[in-house]
């Protein structure tokens, strides 16, 4: 089958040049593959996500010559789908709600995750149905998680195959980790899916055979290897590259105005330009 990349950006701000890099790099390798690249625009955080965000995500690539597949796939258009396999790993017995804020799981936690973010160690799963249903039914915040424990025994170990290379020079074929991540979050109250979730079903949907992303999602890979699994969905080949940063050191962001493409380009570069300080001249 043809190969198939993706990138996938957030309209929560414009884009810096690690997304430039991102973009430019699917489309280098979806080129020399023969294959095809595609626009998935990751909207679910409705508190960020803005229409003059979006816009400018499509200004800017064709701006750098990038083109793409139709149709373009925006999350927010596609929450049945991710409802649909949260009730199947549910089905599976491997979700449950918990209802602790974020104060009170960092209150609590003895370890983190690879991104730092502390790790659930609330009783949540020990709670019986009749109350699960009672909190939910009361209208408590809540947020749907994997058991991590379960959902790993379920299918055993897992790998994936990677061109890249992870933060310590992890290539070829990597052994996934998911448990490093802890009960994960599937969904919340207020939002039918979470970023691991979604881009998982995302990709099967879009038919994605080549993951090119950054660094910074490696790790992640695992809990994706997981849920890939779980859901009986296809698995890609995944490549991830360097992260470009900032003098401090630090990953991008888009509140860094001096690596934005829009104040680049208002300043007078050019594509070839961008390239160039992207290391892809």
């Amino acid at each position: 089958m043809p190969a198939v990349f993706r990138f996938a950006p957030s309209p929560n701000g414009y884009l810096h040049l690690g997304h430039v890099l991102s973009a430019l790099l699917n489309a280098k390798m979806a080129k020399a593959a023969g294959g095809r690249l595609l626009l998935r625009i990751e909207d679910i955080d409705e508190t960020r996500c803005r229409p003059e965000f979006e816009a400018a995500i499509y200004e800017d690539l064709a701006w750098l010559g990038i083109t793409f597949a139709p149709p373009v796939r925006k999350q927010s258009e596609h929450y049945d789908d991710y409802r649909t396999a949260c009730i199947r790993l549910d089905a599976m017995g491997l979700v449950y709600p918990s209802f602790e804020s974020r104060a009170e799981i960092a209150a609590l936690a003895v370890g983190r995750d690879p991104d730092g973010a502390a790790l659930y160690q609330g009783n949540a799963k020990s709670l019986s149905p009749a109350e699960r249903i009672r909190r939910i039914k009361a209208g408590e915040p809540f947020a749907l998680r994997l058991d991590m424990a379960a959902a790993t025994k379920r299918v055993g170990p897992l790998t994936w195959q990677e061109s890249g290379e992870g933060p310590f020079g992890e290539t070829g074929l990597v052994a996934a980790d998911p448990a490093a991540w802890g009960d994960v979050i599937l969904a919340r109250k207020e939002t039918p899916t979470s970023y691991h979730l979604a881009v998982v079903v995302d990709d099967a949907a879009q038919g994605v055979t080549d993951v090119v992303r950054g660094r910074d999602l490696f790790h992640a890979t695992g809990v994706h290897r997981l849920l890939q699994a779980l859901l009986g969905l296809p698995e890609p080949r995944y490549h991830h590259h360097l992260l470009i940063l900032d003098n401090a050191g630090r990953k991008l962001s888009k509140s860094t105005l001096a690596t934005g493409l829009r104040e680049l380009r208002a300043g007078g570069a050019t594509p070839a330009d961008i390239r160039k300080a992207v290391g892809l001249d």
